[in-house]
């Protein structure tokens, strides 16, 4: 877009004031498409963005926030699936032999696959056994943001319909084109899918060397291990599993029930190194072997603060690893148990599936949470500082709440906008006939809200979340992101052999709010692992990383969003960028969209909900 003069921008700030004000209890109906702002690379790392990307000292800008109310309203969510036009249902290709992959369920994700500045969505399926009597195929489901709050299905157009028994997916420009690839986990072959930046997507899976044809995949993440610029990936695997090697399991002991994954050997997960066009399998050289682990979920972590990202992943009726990445000399050392997420307290391995990471005590320090199997509570692993970390679960107010909860999908989001990591649950239980051995477990299992109260504990606010809370429903995959451009965050979650499920934030964003998305240079191009930390007036900050990753078999969007409760501005933003290169921003104001290029500054700037409509239906080439 051209560069505004200031005439233009003052009328367009001011035109964009009124439409705050009135849109701040929104509707997909009044969603419009984000109106720019460019800005002028800063002359330094360190300047202050101009008045077009600064609400301060700009009394002009300032007027474009909406007034705050007395009284924050109770934040809730709203089912909007039907009638943004997402019609989804997923593939598990049961068919009376309850095979284990069935379990499983699949991934979703929210993605600018086409640049245009508004979230997409990706729902990953599976697909019918090769030995039913009945054939099903089914693939996975692309929908391009129509910037209104409607979706259309552009799964066929992407070059995406293709029939797998798909599992998880994580997103990341692998190329660094400034299109954002998509890889997706499996049944037997996971595939890349490149990014040709016009809306088509081409299977390279054999062309970079990720054949991996005997693997039975979950969750997925890319992040640059050797901080080369170049996005590398780990694949979480499960079990040796196929319908030859199906062992029989009953509940019973008369009718065929689902096994647990004790009845199977592990499978090792893999770490590719991008050499630049290719990935090698650079699994027992970076010292990550491991085939007892079973593993269903994956976070990106530093764990140690020593500027190098390790590994956490989640596993199943195993112990936890803790992958702790050995400097830049390509290796890592496990170190999980001796930090203390390896095992329960009373040293039970545990049944992990999904897994997120925040600094939700505000300590500095990055903290583990994990979706756990019923009767075992989710794990909220606090990061004590020096390596170790504790399970706050039972004291935070977690455990009891979630002791019957089996939960896959789950992640830290700020949903009210006041500064602190809440969290979110996606639960069901893997055995479709529990309830007649566990009476007080069921199969479909409600949702689950957690506000972060501050001090160390958590507050389940499910029952006042909205109707989407009150349903119980099978759930597996969970991401989240700002669909409609409103500076609040949606939710997406996926069911096993159901239908998805988009939650519509209303009334967060009545709170102020920031949102940042970060551009590399010399780093990778989506800037994954850069580490943006937000300095309020009050002297109170807060921190993220830019992540693929986390949850269960799922990815949330790239851009970052913080929560700033009734602060009109930021006084202060240090970006840490994975080569090194640290950039500082000075007071930036609230409810917008800053995009960030590594070593210039801010480089954009978009206010919050958008002003109006302007759809941009053809794909849009990012900035160099």
């Amino acid at each position: 877009m051209k560069p505004v003069t200031l005439r233009f921008a003052l009328i367009f700030l001011t035109a964009a004031a009124f439409c705050a004000a009135a849109c701040q209890n929104k509707s997909p109906s009044t969603a419009g498409a984000a109106g720019a702002t460019p800005a002028p690379p800063s002359e330094t790392a360190t300047a202050t963005p101009t008045s077009e990307a600064s609400a301060s000292p700009s009394p002009v800008a300032s007027a474009g926030l909406p007034p705050l109310p007395a009284k924050f309203a109770e934040v809730t969510f709203t089912d909007v699936t039907a009638q943004a036009g997402i019609r989804f249902k997923h593939n598990n290709g049961a068919f009376g032999k309850k095979y284990l992959p069935e379990t499983n369920g699949s991934g979703c994700a929210f993605l600018d696959y086409d640049n245009d500045g508004w979230q997409d969505i990706l729902l990953i399926n599976s697909t019918g056994f090769a030995d039913a009597p009945k054939k099903t195929s089914s693939v996975m489901a692309l929908y391009h943001n129509n910037q209104n709050g409607t979706f259309t299905d552009v799964t066929a157009a992407a070059g995406l319909a293709k029939p797998m028994y798909g599992q998880g997916v994580a997103v990341g420009d692998y190329d660094n084109d400034g299109f954002v690839d998509i890889f997706v986990t499996a049944l037997g072959q996971s595939r890349l899918f490149r990014n040709g930046g016009n809306g088509k997507f081409t299977d390279v899976t054999a062309k970079v060397g990720l054949t991996s044809p005997g693997y039975f995949s979950s969750s997925a993440a890319f992040f640059d291990y050797d901080k080369d610029g170049k996005l590398d990936l780990f694949l979480c695997n499960y079990v040796e599993w196929s319908p030859e090697k199906d062992v029989f399991c009953a509940l019973d002991n008369v009718n065929k029930s689902y096994c647990t994954p004790e009845k199977y050997p592990g499978q090792s997960s893999r770490l590719y190194h991008n050499t630049g066009g290719r990935f090698v399998d650079v699994t027992e050289k970076a010292g990550l072997l491991d085939p007892n682990g079973k593993s269903l979920g994956v976070a990106i972590v530093d764990y140690d603060k020593d500027g190098w990202p390790d590994i956490f992943v989640a596993n199943d009726t195993q112990p936890n690893k803790l992958w702790h990445n050995n400097g830049g000399k390509g290796t890592f050392t496990e170190s999980a148990l001796a930090a203390g997420v390896a095992v329960s307290e009373d040293g039970r391995a545990r049944g992990g599936m999904g897994t997120d990471v925040a600094d939700y005590d505000g300590s500095g320090n990055p903290s583990i949470i994990v979706g756990n199997f019923s009767n075992d509570m989710l794990a909220v692993f606090r990061n004590q500082g020096k390596g170790l970390f504790s399970d706050e679960a039972p004291s935070s107010g977690v455990g009891q709440a979630t002791m019957l909860s089996l939960t896959f999908g789950v992640f830290f989001f700020d949903y009210n906008l006041d500064g602190r990591p809440d969290f979110f649950m996606a639960n069901g239980h893997v055995a479709d006939d529990i309830n007649k051995v566990q009476p007080k477990i069921t199969y479909a299992m409600k949702p689950q809200l957690f506000r972060n109260e501050g001090g160390r504990k958590f507050t389940e606010v499910t029952a006042k979340a909205g109707k989407p809370f009150q349903k119980p429903i099978v759930a597996r995959g969970a991401a989240y992101g700002d669909f409609d451009n409103d500076g609040d965050l949606d939710i997406l979650v996926t069911t096993n052999g159901g239908p998805a499920y988009l939650l519509r934030n209303d009334n967060g964003n009545q709170a102020r709010f920031v949102r940042f998305k970060a551009v590399g240079d010399k780093s990778n191009r989506d800037g994954i692992g850069a580490k943006i930390t937000v300095f309020l007036p009050d002297g109170s900050k807060q921190w993220q990383v830019v992540h693929s990753g986390s949850s269960y078999c799922s990815q949330s969007e790239l851009p970052l969003t913080f929560g700033l409760n009734h602060s009109d501005k930021v006084a202060r933003v240090e970006i840490e960028w994975p080569s090194g290169k640290v950039d500082k921003l000075n007071d930036l104001a609230a409810n917008q969209l800053y995009v960030v290029k590594e070593g210039n500054g801010v480089s954009e700037s978009k206010p919050l909900p958008p002003p109006a409509p302007v759809p941009s239906p053809t794909p849009t080439v990012a900035a160099k």
